[in-house]
């Protein structure tokens, strides 16, 4: 499959994801984002993809909607309140329910839905040269892509209210400064760093592991007491403890050789997943 705004590369088990309209600065429009959801849903469902990197073709990564339609752009049409879905909340829900860690390389300008975008992300990386910015309350709008539950469990509930409050665009070393991303790096050293990481999850984890970890993390961040996290943990290591991963994981140590994990996200989670459906129903 070829998308007209993304670019889509899977080598060694990493699929890179490459916002591609350099000449918009990588701006948002309504292919882009139905385009992004086909990509993370390509991504989780091939079991040759360990984890996925994100990032901007050009000088900018996105620098969020495409504002060239002039003062309606935000004016949707439709049934009403009710019936209108935000389109970055549709990606970025996507992206909340991969099995697959998603690494963001910011490579440039991320404001608006360039910065919410990646919020959901697992890690994100910034190069020296990107400028950040939530930007919406200077727009007259408001923070959309469900920032407004990620951004405080990212960065703590003040820190999101002085960036969304001010909308002000910041370096990327305040970011880093704010917990937004964790390491802020040259432009020629940012997407080798996010391979590196991504080579490391390839090469030395378990993937179903790896699925399970990234959902028992965020889904926690919901939980009102610490024994919900215990009673996952419990049935996690109980059925992970007797998988074939668990077993070569604990070989791959004795023998001191790398592993050579075989369980597929696709076809050997265990049976409580996903955990959550029974609570949502």
């Amino acid at each position: 499959m070829s998308w007209q705004t993304l670019l889509y590369d899977v080598a060694d088990g990493i699929a890179t994801v490459t916002l591609n309209r350099p000449d918009r600065l990588n701006a948002v429009n309504g292919t882009v984002i139905r385009e992004l959801v086909d990509a993370f849903g390509r991504a989780d469902a091939d079991d040759g993809v360990r984890a996925v990197i994100v990032t901007g073709a050009g000088r900018a990564f996105c620098a969020g909607a495409d504002l060239s339609g002039g003062g309606t752009t935000f004016d949707r049409p439709g049934d009403g309140p009710e019936a209108h879905r935000d389109g970055g909340g549709v990606v970025t829900l996507r992206i909340f329910d991969m099995k697959k860690p998603v690494i963001a390389a910011i490579n440039g300008a991320a404001v608006g839905f360039g910065i919410t975008l990646t919020l959901p992300m697992d890690v994100r990386l910034a190069s020296t040269e990107a400028k950040i910015g939530f930007v919406f309350a200077r727009r007259g709008v408001v923070p959309e892509a469900c920032s407004t539950w990620f951004l405080p469990r990212v960065v703590g509930i003040a820190q999101a209210a002085e960036w969304t409050y001010t909308g002000r665009v910041f370096s990327a070393e305040e970011a880093r400064a704010g917990g937004l991303v964790s390491r802020v790096l040259e432009p020629d050293a940012l997407l080798p760093a996010a391979r590196a990481l991504a080579r490391e999850i390839a090469d030395q984890t378990s993937a179903v592991s790896v699925a399970l970890v990234r959902h028992m993390l965020w889904r926690m961040l919901g939980a009102d007491h610490p024994r919900a996290a215990h009673r996952l943990d419990s049935l996690g290591m109980w059925y992970t403890g007797r998988s074939a991963d668990a077993r070569e994981g604990i070989a791959s140590f004795l023998e001191k050789r790398a592993p050579r994990f075989t369980g597929r996200p696709s076809k050997d989670m265990p049976p409580f997943y996903p955990w959550w459906t029974d609570a949502e129903a």
